[in-house]
Formats: C-alpha cells, sequence, structure tokens
C-alpha cells in the first residue's frame, strides 16, 4: 500500500494514473455509444433497455466507480500540469523549440474543461432533467421513462444539437493526444509498433466521435426519430390518461 502510494507522487505514477483511469473512461464511453445506439431501432427497443439498466442492481456501483475514476483523471490531470509548469516556469524561446509539441498537447487542459463542462451539461439534460424538463418528464404508454422521445426531442433543438457537435469535436482533440500520451506511458516505443496503435487509436476515436454525432444529426435533419412524437406519450403526472 505504501509503495502504490509512493508510486502516486511521482511523475511516473501520475501518469500511469492518467493512463489507467483514461483507458476506464475510454470503455465507457464505448459501452455507453452501444447503448445510445438503440435509439435507430425505435421507442421500444430504447425504452426497454433504458429501463432495464435503470432498475440494474450495479447501476449505482457503477455510477460511483465511474465518477471516482472521472475524479482520479480530472486531479491527475491537474496535478501533472502544475508538476509541468512547474518544472519550465519560463516559456519555449522559440516555436521551433518545441516542434514535437503538438496543438493538441498545448491545448490539453483546455480541452479537457470544455469536456468536463459537457459532461455537467449532459447530466443535466438526460438523468436530472434541468434542460427541457417537459421532455424529461415524459413516459410511453407502458409508463416507463420515454427515453426515446426525450431524446428526440432534445435533439430537435438547433442549440442542442449544436453543444453536442461542438463537443464531440472538442472530445476527439482530448482523445487523439490522450492516445498519443497513453502509448508513451506504457512503453511502446517501437517504431511500426507505434504506428499500428496509433493508427487504431485513430480509429477508435473516430468512431466514437462519428458515432455520437450520428444520434444527434440524424434527429435533427430528420433521419430519425420522426416517431419520437409518439401520441401516446405525455407528461407524468402521477395519474392514468
Amino acid at each position: 500500500m505504501n509503495s502504490a502510494v509512493a508510486l502516486l507522487r511521482t511523475s511516473v505514477g501520475q501518469k500511469l494514473l492518467m493512463a489507467l483511469t483514461g483507458l476506464g473512461l475510454l470503455l465507457f464511453l464505448v459501452v455507453h455509444l452501444i447503448g445510445n445506439l438503440y435509439l435507430f431501432q425505435g421507442p421500444e427497443p430504447l425504452n426497454a433497455y433504458a429501463a432495464w439498466l435503470k432498475n440494474h442492481p450495479l447501476l449505482w456501483p457503477a455510477r460511483i466507480g465511474l465518477l471516482a475514476v472521472f475524479v482520479l483523471h480530472i486531479v491527475g490531470g491537474i496535478t501533472l500540469a502544475r508538476a509541468n509548469r512547474a518544472a519550465r516556469p519560463v516559456g519555449y524561446a522559440s516555436r521551433g523549440d518545441r516542434s514535437f509539441d503538438t496543438a493538441a498537447s498545448r491545448s490539453m487542459w483546455l480541452t479537457g474543461l470544455v469536456v468536463l463542462a459537457f459532461v455537467v451539461f449532459h447530466l443535466a439534460h438526460f438523468t436530472f432533467g434541468a434542460v427541457l424538463p417537459d421532455a424529461h418528464a415524459l413516459v410511453d404508454d407502458q409508463g416507463r421513462h420515454d427515453v426515446y422521445g426525450m431524446v428526440t426531442a432534445g435533439f430537435a433543438v438547433p442549440w442542442v444539437v449544436a453543444t453536442y457537435v461542438v463537443a464531440m469535436g472538442v472530445l476527439g482533440v482530448h482523445l487523439v493526444h490522450a492516445g498519443t500520451s497513453l502509448i508513451q506511458t506504457l512503453g511502446f516505443h517501437y517504431r511500426y509498433g507505434n504506428r499500428i496503435l496509433q493508427g487504431a487509436g485513430l480509429a477508435v476515436v473516430a468512431l466514437l466521435v462519428l458515432g455520437n454525432l450520428t444520434l444527434p444529426l440524424s434527429v435533427s435533419l430528420g433521419w430519425a426519430g420522426e416517431a419520437s412524437a409518439p401520441t401516446t406519450a405525455q407528461v407524468h403526472t402521477g395519474v392514468s390518461p
């Protein structure tokens, strides 16, 4: 235990923590996207999936674990950023001196803040119902939370769609640099292996970003969700219609 704590106090340990928590969050994004794709199957599959997930006994342990991973990732990022500034209090003399550094790397802290702000917005929108509360209160004809109606109603609002599109672009930039850092942290330094891993990482990031973009854009452009105005769905008042 003491050795683990000592390791986490070093820059190597902090980078390792960032890498492992980043992998955990990436896995969550993949699973989250797969679940969201039920949108394209219509109201019944999506609402049934959402009801199953809501009533699953492991939902809250999973949420608490995810929150812990997210907090550790944020704390690790802040710690590393402070350590880097302390180690290099004076900036580079010229841009050429840091040609190895990419724009994504230099803006990592900014993209991280934008992603954090989006997570708060996303939770306020779909989990807590603080954004578009009327849509969040919809129920289907089986008395379940009408997640399909909520999602399609939300993505029919242009500013909501624009928020998700911008956020996914920023997330993509963040993940591209995170993947590069992950490869370096885990010690993959051989030339061809790096190229293969970087290519695979870019493919995963592209699929995540494009997959998440298809949801709001498909609804906004009328390619999906036309049945989202289900005549049987109404605002839940606690009284059967």
